[in-house]
């Protein structure tokens, strides 16, 4: 069942059906804040995972640009009334960019990095997620990354690495010396996935998006509900826009809790949810192999180019 708390609800009755638990998946119209500090100050979440507003103008974010000061203190308040309720096994995956001022940018993850620390959680991964496309820069290079923070509440974790595993780039190599000398040196599920994690991400016409500008992908996810939760367990996001992490938390058959104040972004998500219980849900898997471009006729250099371009790269005698 999934159910759904409206801003004309009493927020108490959110509260209370996020804990009670009788719902597949929870979502609440309104602010994170008055919702968490709601709830009990007892370990509940066993993940929480989201990707916050960047504080740099988007539509969401009308009438509520902060200054830097401003928008660390709200991050921070966030997070603090976040950790009583994380699980002791549990994980938090902050996932942010940059904050761009004026063409300067402000990687979030150093500035929110303190926060963390001090609460005594421990940073196990900055996983950085690199996709192929986005804004072209002209004064810079164009930025092709985000990062996600993992960081863990106690050194006894959940962390399963099986369902994760990619496969091995030489899956016949053998050791080379050594008592196993001889013998085959990978796993036959595969190998441990790198802390860069190249994923699509959902613009143009990719399978997955919606009227959200900044949607991120279900495989971004995906692999942080495999890793970080068993089966049952409980997924929050604070920021769940149109309810991504909510998709990849069902597919699993985990339970999902999710904040968001855009009403928009709330009917959406509610509608992606009940089709992932139904099975009618289009995503992009993350063992889908990545698009090669270069198979694409939109890949070829356009003759009026051909001219321009060797002659340009003959100057730096690539050619």
């Amino acid at each position: 069942m999934i159910d759904v708390i409206y801003q004309g609800d009493r927020r108490e009755q959110a509260v209370t059906a996020a804990i009670k638990g009788k719902h597949t998946a929870l979502l609440y119209e309104g602010d994170c804040l008055p919702f968490i500090q709601d709830l009990p100050q007892e370990p509940l979440l066993d993940l929480i995972v989201t990707s916050p507003p960047y504080n740099i103008g988007k539509m969401y974010e009308k009438g509520k640009l902060r200054s830097r000061e401003e928008y660390i203190a709200w991050q921070e308040e966030i997070i603090c009334n976040l950790y009583p309720r994380l699980k002791e096994r549990g994980s938090i995956c902050w996932q942010v960019g940059n904050h761009v001022d004026h063409g300067a940018i402000v990687p979030i993850d150093m500035e929110l990095g303190g926060i963390f620390e001090r609460l005594g959680l421990r940073l196990r991964n900055r996983i950085v997620w690199t996709f192929g496309h986005g804004q072209h820069c002209q004064r810079r290079f164009s930025g092709r990354y985000e990062v996600v923070l993992w960081y863990t509440k106690s050194d006894d974790y959940i962390f399963h690495l099986d369902p994760v595993r990619v496969p091995a780039k030489y899956p016949g190599k053998r050791a080379f010396r050594g008592p196993r000398k001889g013998q085959l040196s990978g796993n036959p599920l595969g190998k441990n996935p790198s802390d860069v994690w190249e994923i699509p991400n959902v613009s143009g016409n990719h399978v997955e998006k919606t009227a959200h500008p900044c949607q991120f992908p279900v495989a971004l996810v995906e692999r942080l509900v495999l890793a970080l939760t068993d089966v049952g367990g409980v997924v929050f996001d604070p920021f769940c826009g149109v309810a991504t992490s909510g998709v990849a938390a069902l597919l699993y058959q985990r339970r999902y809790v999710g904040c968001e104040m855009v009403p928009e972004y709330l009917e959406i998500g509610k509608q992606r949810l009940e089709d992932t219980e139904s099975g009618t849900i289009l995503y992009r898997p993350i063992d889908k192999p990545l698009y090669d471009p270069h198979g694409s006729s939109l890949s070829q250099v356009p003759k009026e180019w051909l001219t321009k371009t060797n002659v340009f790269l003959q100057e730096r005698r690539i050619l």
